[in-house]
């Protein structure tokens, strides 16, 4: 008997979904690129569609198809089409939008360096971007002005998201207990931000590389009226860290190895006092037995930087390398990510 007739068809019908699954993420970006999802407000043709796009009618019908068969967009037997609440998160104006995150992951940079996976893990070196590109991507964004757009509109996009997870997860924390909070390489503050506008007591800072927070009108400090309550501060987080009660990193240490993400640490401990506590933000590696998101985007990050994705006993063995300790792991319902907390003794 062969190995297919062994499988259930649903087995079958999984493992060609999972096989085939890059053509959906393609579709969906060939739809966001186009921007099909910006214009149809309510329903349209697709021949109104097309002129409006000025695209091909016959080819963006047999788009527009596709992305309602996956879910993204409604048709009737008319050939009209309307988006769906799926579709709605791939729009510009809503506030989860996963516009930008689609740009960016299955644009063509990110497209690329998927390649090289087989070869990494059968070398043991990692980085797919520096095989692709001949340079680390964080060298690669400044110079190349489409691609820095799209990643700074996706980590806004992610940022919106991760912010809310995070208040969750520390819904209820004592803040009371610090002055001052630093998070390092915060990016324009979005996180910071709107945790000192839950506790007005707290004074805050962002230490982030300096043609980062170098457009003030970009800063979340300014747009929410917080300019007086949190400082930015151009630095580099592997040589010095400022003083503060508690730090907070959010999707920073998954872009390092282990030694990085040690010496990124022993800065907290060398600039903070006995008692300063540390929250790293992260998509936390569960069990064994548990699917969940991380262990996909620990691939990724095989794939883009010298990082990885870590379980919580990962953290904890980094914290007593830099010499701090762990002390517990906050999530919100979502469970998508966690908030390690650690503690300078």
């Amino acid at each position: 008997m062969s190995s297919v007739l062994c499988c259930t068809v649903s087995d079958y019908e999984n493992v060609v979904d999972i096989v085939f699954g890059r053509w959906k993420s393609q579709i969906t970006y060939a739809g966001v690129k186009l921007g099909v999802f910006e214009i149809i407000d309510s329903k349209m043709s697709s021949a109104e569609i097309a002129e409006k796009l000025n695209i091909d009618q016959s080819l963006s019908y047999r788009l527009l198809r596709a992305l309602a068969s996956i879910g993204l967009l409604d048709e009737d037997k008319n050939k009209n089409f309307i988006i769906t609440p799926m579709g709605k998160y791939l729009r510009k104006d809503n506030p989860q939008s996963l516009r930008a995150v689609t740009l960016l992951e299955e644009g063509p940079e990110h497209y690329a360096i998927w390649k090289h996976l087989s070869d990494m893990v059968k070398d043991g070196k990692q980085d797919g971007f520096v095989r692709e590109f001949g340079t680390k991507i964080f060298d690669y964004i400044p110079k190349n002005s489409q691609y820095s757009e799209v990643f700074n509109h996706a980590m806004s996009s992610y940022s919106n998201a991760h912010t809310q997870w995070v208040l969750e997860a520390l819904e209820g924390y004592d803040f009371e207990q610090f002055g001052h909070l630093c998070d390092i390489g915060g990016g324009q503050g979005h996180l910071i931000c709107n945790i000192l506008k839950q506790h007005p007591h707290l004074k805050g800072a962002v230490l982030e590389l300096q043609n980062t927070i170098k457009d003030k009108e970009s800063l979340w400090a300014n747009k929410m009226g917080l300019g007086d309550r949190c400082a930015y501060l151009g630095g580099d987080m592997f040589a010095k860290v400022p003083r503060a009660d508690a730090y907070m990193m959010k999707m920073i240490l998954h872009d390092w190895s282990d030694e990085e993400c040690v010496q990124i640490l022993s800065n907290i401990f060398k600039a903070s006092q006995s008692g300063a506590r540390v929250f790293v933000v992260e998509h936390i590696v569960p069990e064994p037995h548990i699917p969940h998101f991380s262990k996909l985007f620990d691939i990724h990050m095989l794939c883009t930087l010298s990082g990885r994705e870590r379980t919580v006993k990962e953290f904890t063995e980094l914290f007593e390398k830099a010499g701090l300790k762990f002390v517990k792991t906050h999530y919100p319902p979502s469970q998508m990510i966690g908030v390690v907390e650690a503690v300078k003794p």
